[in-house]
């Protein structure tokens, strides 16, 4: 198993970075859409890894904290949530606005992500919700209203022509704090021009 690599990153695409180590060796390593718009080629990089094996391939998912690790385990625990999906869901904010979501029990949150429905989205819920909770996760209403306005803002610079993963990883970390939709928007658009 590969739990951990070090190195720089020489390359990157919209969801895998090369991870070069210190030995000459490149990893691809499959990360949160968020991550790799995020990443420079050339900085150092630190990822807790988990080594997915079949017949066909081996693919290599990277996190930034153990906590992403352990909650990325926790997905994929879940029927009908494969590694790349349980990737899709880390990208659609911190790991503590989807462990709200999910002791919430707010499922449209949840099947906004690529590749998972309603569904699947309610079955995250009934098979985390208590895991979630025992982890020490909040129900944050305050972020349901927060989350609603951030996404009208990743509709809007969607809308305007950036990529909704883009849109994103820009909201990702916005205040929201006596903030309405059209002064998110423009603090966005500054942040990307």
């Amino acid at each position: 198993m590969i739990f951990l690599i070090t190195g720089i990153i020489a390359d990157k695409t919209h969801d895998v970075i090369t991870v070069m180590t210190s030995s000459g060796i490149g990893y691809g390593v499959r990360v949160a859409r968020t991550l790799a718009l995020s990443a420079k080629e050339g900085n150092d990089i630190k990822l807790h890894t988990y080594l997915k094996v079949t017949d066909q391939s081996q693919e290599l998912f990277g996190f930034e904290t153990k906590e992403e690790r352990v909650f990325f385990d926790l997905l994929i625990g879940v029927s009908g949530v494969g590694p790349r999906s349980a990737m899709n869901i880390l990208s659609v904010g911190s790991v503590e606005q989807i462990q709200s979501a999910i002791a919430r029990g707010d499922v449209t949150y949840l099947s906004a992500v690529q590749g998972i429905g309603k569904k699947t989205a309610a079955r995250l819920v009934v098979e985390l919700k208590s895991k979630v909770q025992a982890l020490g996760a909040s129900i944050d209403f305050a972020s349901d209203v927060s989350g609603s306005v951030l996404s009208e803002v990743v509709d809007g610079l969607v809308t305007l022509g950036y990529s909704r993963d883009e849109a994103r990883a820009t909201v990702k970390d916005m205040d929201t704090t006596d903030k309405n939709t059209e002064t998110l928007l423009k603090e966005a658009l500054q942040s990307l021009s």
